[in-house]
Order: C-alpha cells, then sequence, then structure tokens
C-alpha cells in the first residue's frame, strides 16, 4: 500500500513538472516583442522621426531606464505616482523592515524603505533632472530630442501598453512662443512624412487656471483638469459627477457647463471666452498666448488642422502654461503625440526659473495607427533588396566579390548560407519578401554572365556580370 501511495506521488510531481517545461513561455502583460518585418516598420517610424528632430536643430541624449525615486515621485501628481514601476533594493531588501512594521500593512511606508529607484515614467522629467545636473555643460537655449521606452502600471488595453517608447523633443531655457510654434511644425512634418491626417489640439493651463477662478474653485485647479481631461473617454456626466464627489459646488458645475460646451468659430470663442475670463489675469495671459500661436500657425499655412479645445488639460502637474495634443483623424486611438510649457519643472532639482516646452510623439500608437491603415511604404517590408541564389562551394567563391562590391554599393544584399534545393532558397526569398535574386551557375559563370529575377513580376534578365550593379541602381532608383 505505502508502495503504491509513494508511485503516485511520484507520478504526480513528474506529471507536475513535464507540465511546468511544456508550458509555453511568456512575457508580462502590457509589454510586446516585436518581429523583423515590426521593426523594420518601427525602425521607419523613429527614423523618420529623428530626421524631421534633426532638420529643426536638436541634438540627441539618452538617460538611464532607472531614475532615483526621488527624482520621480510628487512630478506627475497623485494618479501618476500611482503608476510608477518600483524597483526593489538589491540584496536583502527587507534586511531594514521591523516585524511590527509589516504588520500594520503601510504599504507606502513600506515601499519607501524597500525600493530607491524606478523605471521612468517619461523623458520630461530624467531630461529636467539631466538639465539641472549638467547646467554647466549645457548652452541654453538648449534643444534635445530623446527616443527610449518609458513604463507605467497602466491596466493594459488597446493603444496602451506598459512598456512603450516615447520619442520626445524639448526646448529649454527660452520663454520665446515661437517655440510651441515650431513644435507644432515639427508635428506638422512628421504626420505629413508618414501620411497621418491629425488633427493639433490647443489649450492653455492659464485659461484653465482663468476658468477655476471663474467658477470660484480657484483651490480646486488639479480636480478640475483632472476631471475634464476625461471628457472624452467618459462622457460630460460622469466629469460632474467625478468634480461634484471632488468637492465643486452645484454652482460652480453649472457656471462650467457653458464653458466646455462652447462651439463656434475660433475668432468667436475666444471673443466670448475673453469675456468670460476678463477678470483673471491668469486667463487673459493664456488667450493672448494661444492666439499669438495660431496667427502663427495660420500664416504658415501647415497642413495639420488646429484647434483650440477647451477640455484639454493633460494630466500631469507639471505643466504651467500652452498644452498640445495630437489625434489621428481617421482612427480612434487616443492622442498619438502630446505635450505642453513647463515653466519651472528644474526648480524642483535645484535651478529656479528655466521654462522650458517640448512634445513627445507615441511610437507605439503611430505604429497602430499606420497598421490599421495600411500606410507602411512597401519597401520598408523587407531589409534585403537582393539575394544571391547558393549553387556549391566554387558558386559562393565566384559570388561573394560581386555581392561585396554591391554592399558597398549601399544595396542591403544576402547569399543564401549553403547550397539548398532551388525551392527552399525560392521560399525563403518570398518569406523575407526579397524583391530581386541573382542566378550565378555553372553556366553563368562560364559565360561571365548573371540572370537576374524580378520575385514580384517572375521576369529574368541575363547580362553581363559588371551590368549586374548598374542594373540593380536603375531599379532601385526607378521605385
Amino acid at each position: 500500500m505505502h508502495l503504491i501511495t509513494y508511485n503516485a506521488k511520484l507520478t504526480t510531481t513528474i506529471l507536475f513538472r513535464l507540465k511546468k517545461i511544456m508550458q509555453k513561455p511568456s512575457i508580462p502583460k502590457g509589454t510586446r516583442d516585436f518581429s523583423p518585418v515590426e521593426m523594420v516598420r518601427r525602425n521607419y517610424i523613429f527614423d523618420t522621426i529623428k530626421s524631421v528632430f534633426q532638420n529643426y536643430g536638436y541634438l540627441p541624449i539618452e538617460t538611464p531606464a532607472m531614475e532615483n525615486l526621488s527624482t520621480l515621485l510628487g512630478k506627475y501628481g497623485e494618479e501618476g505616482d500611482k503608476l510608477l514601476f518600483k524597483i526593489l533594493n538589491s540584496g536583502n531588501y527587507l534586511s531594514g523592515i521591523k516585524d511590527e512594521e509589516l504588520q500594520t500593512g503601510k504599504i507606502n511606508t513600506i515601499s519607501r524603505k524597500i525600493s530607491e529607484k524606478g523605471l521612468r515614467f517619461d523623458l520630461t522629467v530624467p531630461f529636467a533632472r539631466y538639465v539641472v545636473q549638467y547646467r554647466n555643460e549645457i548652452t541654453f537655449p538648449f534643444k534635445r530630442y530623446q527616443i527610449q521606452p518609458v513604463w507605467r502600471a497602466d491596466k493594459p488595453q488597446k493603444g496602451r501598453y506598459r512598456e512603450f517608447y516615447q520619442c520626445d523633443v524639448d526646448v529649454i531655457g527660452s520663454r520665446s512662443m515661437l517655440n510651441e510654434v515650431e513644435l507644432i511644425l515639427i508635428i506638422d512634418d512628421v504626420f505629413d512624412k508618414l501620411n497621418i491626417p491629425s488633427l493639433v489640439k490647443i489649450n492653455n493651463r492659464k485659461i484653465l487656471t482663468g476658468i477655476a477662478e471663474y467658477i470660484g474653485e480657484a483651490n480646486k485647479i488639479t480636480d478640475l483638469t483632472v476631471a475634464i481631461d476625461k471628457l472624452e473617454k467618459v462622457g460630460l456626466d460622469n466629469v460632474n459627477e467625478e468634480l461634484a464627489q471632488k468637492g465643486l459646488s452645484r454652482k460652480a458645475i453649472d457656471k462650467l457647463q457653458p464653458i466646455i460646451k462652447m462651439k463656434g468659430k475660433l475668432k468667436e470663442r475666444f471673443s466670448s471666452l475673453k469675456e468670460t475670463l476678463k477678470d483673471s489675469k491668469n486667463g487673459i495671459e493664456g488667450i493672448n498666448e494661444t492666439m499669438t500661436i495660431m496667427c502663427y500657425l495660420k500664416d504658415l499655412k501647415i497642413k495639420a488642422k488646429f484647434d483650440l479645445d477647451l477640455t484639454l488639460a493633460r494630466g500631469l502637474d507639471y505643466y504651467t502654461g500652452s498644452i498640445i495634443e495630437v489625434k489621428a483623424k481617421d482612427i480612434n486611438i487616443g492622442s498619438i503625440c502630446g505635450g505642453g510649457r513647463y515653466d519651472d519643472l528644474t526648480g524642483i532639482f535645484g535651478l529656479p526659473d528655466i521654462s522650458g516646452v517640448g512634445i513627445s510623439f507615441g511610437a507605439d500608437r503611430i505604429y497602430d495607427v499606420m497598421n490599421e491603415l495600411n500606410l507602411f511604404p512597401e519597401t520598408q517590408q523587407a531589409t534585403t533588396q537582393l539575394m544571391f541564389v547558393n549553387f556549391g562551394i566554387e558558386e559562393e567563391k565566384y559570388c561573394m566579390p560581386i555581392l561585396q562590391e554591391i554592399r558597398k554599393a549601399g544595396i542591403n544584399t544576402e547569399i543564401f548560407p549553403e547550397a539548398a534545393k532551388m525551392k527552399k532558397q525560392m521560399t525563403y526569398a518570398n518569406n523575407k519578401r526579397i524583391p530581386y535574386v541573382v542566378l550565378i551557375g555553372e553556366n553563368e559563370m562560364q559565360q561571365g554572365k548573371v540572370t537576374l529575377k524580378n520575385m514580384e513580376t517572375g521576369i529574368q534578365e541575363q547580362f553581363e556580370t559588371g551590368k549586374l550593379l548598374p542594373k540593380i541602381i536603375e531599379n532601385f532608383s526607378n521605385k
């Protein structure tokens, strides 16, 4: 009986371990792997954005994936702080925690003692830290761009990930409204190059401050902005309910309604807004700043549509002036770019009165938009432009110098690594969407010729070996 019981337990243990071994590995929710095709497309987005940044005189920097929590906490508001990924201290991270502290269950207190670092939430706060840390080495105004991943402990859903890339461009050390205009020109150029029709929404935190003063709730500005920023997602009734729960009076909520429902031509809305906020210095200043930006944009005749959106608040606490958000016109996926002005973010780190303004392109959402609308160029589907078929050792030796000459001309070229069956090699070329294949067998070597096959049309041409490179260059220049 004991032997039977023992064997049953052993069998169960073995089956359990086998099941664990056979389970497919996985990745955390909200993160993604990217295939070669996806990476080629993503790099197309990154390269396009980077080229525009450089065209406007911005320089690249990088910062670490992790920052001290003292750098990150308190910069994104209460909601943002909850979404920070914290990193446990190395070694025995519980060594400094007393048993009675663990029993109290005070998570925030314990968290501060066992975790001193966190994954960056965005690129703007690390940038402010960078500016302060290297202020003696920087020439102001400092124009920088940064393309790196960020992490947020958010609930994963379509267009919202826990790990995603931001493509930031900022100028710090200048209060000129010309910087906001230039950033919107960058937005226009990027989405024009990517063929994404876009709508640029513009507002100003000073206008929102003026609205809070007008409705008699100046001390509730944060609650007001957090709530109305959700208007598009949750609807007006839910926004009003949240405002009431936050302690805004019914009178204040009623006074707010005509403002956030305001419609009509841009000129009419600005006129009405000026009359409404005439007693608010902040409000009038914000209106004038926004009108200045839009006057520039009107004269520049940008391709993107732009509009005033009084419900646009951008939930991050560090914005103090202009705020910008971009939506793709043909798809509902949330903002694909956003940002604004922050007048004293560096002051938190000991360098006060340094104004900055920046925007961030959401590369992952841009990818989803382009993928759904089929906007990626066909030429971006493959990195290899030309493949040499492998017929054997002698043919390999013959092909290699030719192949190297073509590579040096800037054409992405490879040779199949072994003399496999022709069907296998052609299937490989088709699967990688390689547009042209070169065939050099024994007969071609004897005649000093090559055969070039267009994989799309199936047409084959034969000509002298020396004419291969000019022919390839001609074919690609005609595409």
